[in-house]
């Protein structure tokens, strides 16, 4: 059985680490649970006395974060990820295998405490699944081969970190590089160049001839917003990156952060030179766990090189270094003022805005937010010039853009391009074969059909934070959008009624479609829940919950007509058809038959 208790020592050690900060909550819970696998009662009535804080606000944090329990999961807990693409991959059936290998019901503890099975979302790993996180190690490319290692491994009572290595093993999978995955620099070769021009305001003005916009989607003037931030006049300013890449279907940011984080570091670098910050915080997913020991390994080596610091490169007062800050499971933390919140140890509720982070972001100050793909692009902008770079992609998409390309095709992966190229160009190059469908930039962006596969990625056209899904004509894409709409209710962080109930009654309604009992009224009753979310949700997770549904629907309508019964309206709980089965097994139907035979005669 999973311990409960921290002895004093241990205990203080964590928040020793920790400075007894209580805005680090995150993290001490976080390396709690690591160390216990939960959180016990007693170890939150400790916390809420050293870190004086209220217990319920404890608890509340706790139960936020997916990955964050204070009962006992066992002392492995194996999550299957379960994304669409890998249900496509057969996850389902892999799952069901494992649990009954292992003699433990889904979603439920083993008998002797060992061990639970249970899906998670999108672990960020769709070009090699289906996987799996084990005690947060991710576990790529399953089979039933792959689970009955796991199995005995698990039955053996071996730590998940001492299983064969091979297990582990995650493939970048560059399928087409361009100026950003096909160059790595030296280290500090882009500072030093951003440096050599002169002070922050050139660094900055480099980045704002360059026209780069920010890749997590929304596509805002990088420039721009750092210039915001340097003329906000509240200091100290900060610089964080969001590595929290939860949109199903992207992954980008995983190969990013694996095989260029000296170019993202560099990047925050030239970031924090430029608005004058002195430090910087790297939000990294955890479905991402993995990769906090290399990161921090990069970061130990350029402190040493003096490219982190105090006086970097030997420019007196340029004072700056980063932290990793690792979440706990938690979608809605993608957006950047949830992600702030999260960073100061609190639930990941988005803020009202404005104030907007540039000038009221971690604890109120002036904070700059980006994404890995863009803090990349910003250091080969220093490095190359502003001009160098806007000359490649589009008129108003400069720079390339890097896609998680998933789903049926021959090659998945990760694919580089200047903007502007086409959607069949990129279906064509991962060999994709008689494409129905692809869901640009994950649940929250669009689907399109064959007849606009000349359409471009860019911001004029398509904008998309990176996620490429194709789906080919054996697929049905109801139950593409209906497993979309099972992820946003489950993903809903429960702040705002709009979202909460409303993602609760879209994942209703399209049950109950599935199980053929929806009408024409369901259908009509999705628009009305998509104008009532984007009128009053919170943020953009419930003004986004109903694109894949209101997409496929326009597309693919007779995927949907063909599951409806002909009545305009239908309740979703059948009464009959429930006792209809206990009719049958207490033979009440033949008796009823037998007493009205004998009424007649």
């Amino acid at each position: 059985m999973p311990q409960s208790k921290l002895s004093p020592i241990e205990l203080e050690r964590i928040l020793a680490r920790h400075a007894h900060d209580p805005t680090r909550l995150l993290q001490i819970l976080r390396e709690i649970q690591e160390d216990l696998g939960w959180i016990a009662p007693e170890i939150i009535d400790s916390l809420a006395e050293h870190l004086h804080l209220p217990r319920a606000r404890i608890e509340g944090v706790i139960g936020f974060y997916s990955f964050l329990h204070t009962q006992p999961v066992g002392q492995y807990r194996l999550l299957f990820s379960d994304n669409i693409t890998d249900r496509m991959l057969g996850n389902q059936d892999l799952l069901a295998y494992l649990c009954n290998k292992l003699w433990v019901e889904r979603g439920q503890v083993s008998a002797d405490g060992l061990v639970s099975v249970d899906a998670t979302s999108c672990t960020g790993l769709c070009d090699q699944g289906p996987a799996l996180l084990a005690n947060g190690w991710a576990i790529p490319r399953l089979t039933r081969e792959r689970l009955d290692q796991i199995a005995e491994l698990v039955l053996s009572k071996l730590p998940v970190p001492q299983w064969p290595r091979e297990l582990f093993a995650i493939d970048d999978n560059i399928r087409r590089a361009d100026i950003l995955l096909a160059n790595t620099p030296q280290p500090g070769a882009a500072l030093r160049a951003a440096m050599q021009r002169g002070d922050g305001l050139a660094a900055l003005e480099e980045i704002k001839q360059s026209n780069l916009r920010g890749r997590g989607g929304a596509g805002f003037t990088t420039g721009l917003k750092w210039e915001a931030c340097r003329n906000a006049t509240a200091e100290p300013r900060y610089v964080v990156c969001n590595a929290d890449e939860g949109e199903p279907g992207t992954f980008k940011d995983r190969v990013l952060l694996s095989s260029q984080a000296d170019l993202l570091f560099e990047g925050m670098t030239i970031c924090a030179y430029a608005i004058d910050a002195r430090h910087g915080f790297l939000y990294l997913r955890g479905e991402y766990r993995y990769l906090l020991e290399p990161l921090n390994a990069v970061l130990e080596r350029r402190r040493a090189a003096n490219l982190l610091g105090a006086d970097i490169l030997g420019r007196t007062g340029f004072d700056f270094d980063i932290e990793i800050h690792v979440g706990a499971g938690a979608y809605v933390c993608g957006e950047e003022s949830a992600l702030i919140e999260s960073l100061e140890g609190n639930r990941g509720i988005p803020r009202n805005r404005p104030p907007y982070p540039v000038t009221h972001g971690y604890l109120q100050k002036p904070t700059t937010v980006n994404n890995v793909e863009t803090f990349c692009a910003a250091a080969l902008v220093a490095l190359n010039g502003g001009a160098w770079y806007r000359a490649i992609g589009t008129a108003k998409s400069a720079g390339t853009k890097i896609l998680s390309v998933s789903g049926d095709c021959a090659r998945p992966g990760i694919y580089e391009y200047p903007f502007g190229v086409t959607v069949r160009q990129v279906l064509e190059d991962c060999g994709a074969e008689n494409t129905l469908a692809v869901q640009i930039s994950g649940p929250s962006g669009v689907c399109i059909a064959a007849d606009e596969f000349g359409r471009r990625i860019a911001f004029e056209d398509l904008a998309t934070a990176g996620a490429f899904m194709v789906f080919d004509t054996s697929r049905d894409m109801f139950e593409v959008a209906r497993n979309f709409a099972h992820f946003f209710a489950h993903e809903s962080c429960g702040f705002c009624t709009p979202c909460r109930v409303g993602t609760a009654m879209l994942k209703a309604t399209m049950d109950k479609i599935a199980a053929g009992h929806g009408t024409q009224y369901d259908l009509r009753e999705i628009d009305k829940l998509n104008r009532i979310l984007h009128q009053s949700a919170h943020c953009g997770l419930g003004h986004t919950a109903c694109n894949p549904t209101l997409d496929t629907l326009k597309r693919f309508r007779p995927t949907y007509e063909r599951r409806l019964k002909s009545l305009d309206f239908e309740p979703a709980f059948d009464l009959d058809g429930a006792l209809a089965e206990a009719r049958r097994m207490t033979g009440r139907d033949d008796a009823g038959a037998h007493l009205s035979t004998e009424g007649k005669s």
